[in-house]
């Protein structure tokens, strides 16, 4: 309809205005329209030369699924997904921005994030054959932390990413029941059992859906996706892929 169309063009003149006027967050420079890996990026944070500048893993390297890297694979033990796909190592700036994001309420970091993964993705895609995605969820918060925060950072970053990609998206299929401890700290088996019996769903999935993923921010041993991943298998889900901004890499001994 007309008046979309005029809305949509209104939206753009919007963002094109705000990047005439941004400052990049990382080096003050003014921000115009950034590219990555050929992919335009809807965002105003950043200019060209900082998103050339920032630390990303090596997707082709690794064929689009870090499980891939023998190093990672090991330090991610009793896994229940089968594919890992991360933007970077959880390594400065990244690891600075989610601190402000989730402690801060930075909530226009979601847009970066959501961007730069959209870019990876889709340049992954044209060179590997990835089955259709039926489903996007964010790892989803205990209601009394969300509460108290406010909002769930991977439900924001999610929401960007399903809807620029056009994937199917739901906020509320899987349920946190369990108001755990946090996990800073604890080892793997530690974190396991502290995870077990945390999550639910609040219906049963449809037939089709048979290759789901899943956005967190930041992963460390893999183990809040691995109890979702459990619960989606158990409902008919073939293949779970962990989307994320960034992985802890595994020290060296």
């Amino acid at each position: 309809m007309a008046w979309q169309l005029e809305l949509r063009k209104l939206k753009a003149c919007c963002l094109s205005s705000l990047r005439s006027i941004s400052c990049c967050d990382l080096c003050g420079e003014n921000v115009n329209n950034s590219f990555l890996l050929g992919y335009s990026l809807p965002q105003a944070l950043l200019c060209q030369n900082c998103v050339n500048d920032l630390p990303y893993f090596n997707q082709q390297l690794v064929a689009g699924n870090l499980l891939s890297w023998p190093a990672i694979y090991h330090a991610l033990p009793k896994i229940h997904f089968e594919q890992l796909f991360a933007l970077s190592p959880y390594i400065y700036p990244f690891n600075k921005w989610l601190a402000q994001m989730k402690y801060l309420g930075r909530f226009e970091l979601a847009h970066l994030f959501s961007a730069l993964l959209c870019a990876q993705w889709q340049a992954m895609a044209k060179h590997q054959a990835l089955a259709p995605v039926d489903l996007v969820l964010p790892v989803p918060l205990h209601i009394k932390k969300w509460q108290f925060r406010g909002y769930n950072q991977a439900h924001l970053i999610a929401k960007c990413f399903a809807k620029q990609l056009t994937f199917p998206y739901d906020a509320k299929l899987v349920v946190r029941i369990k108001n755990n401890t946090s996990q800073m700290g604890k080892t793997g088996h530690q974190r396991r059992k502290n995870l077990a019996n945390t999550f639910a769903l609040q219906r049963k999935l449809a037939s089709h859906i048979k290759h789901v993923l899943i956005i967190d921010d930041v992963v460390t041993t893999g183990t809040t996706v691995s109890e979702i991943s459990k619960l989606l298998k158990q409902a008919g889900v073939e293949t779970v892929t962990l989307v994320t901004v960034c992985l802890t890499l595994p020290k060296s001994n």
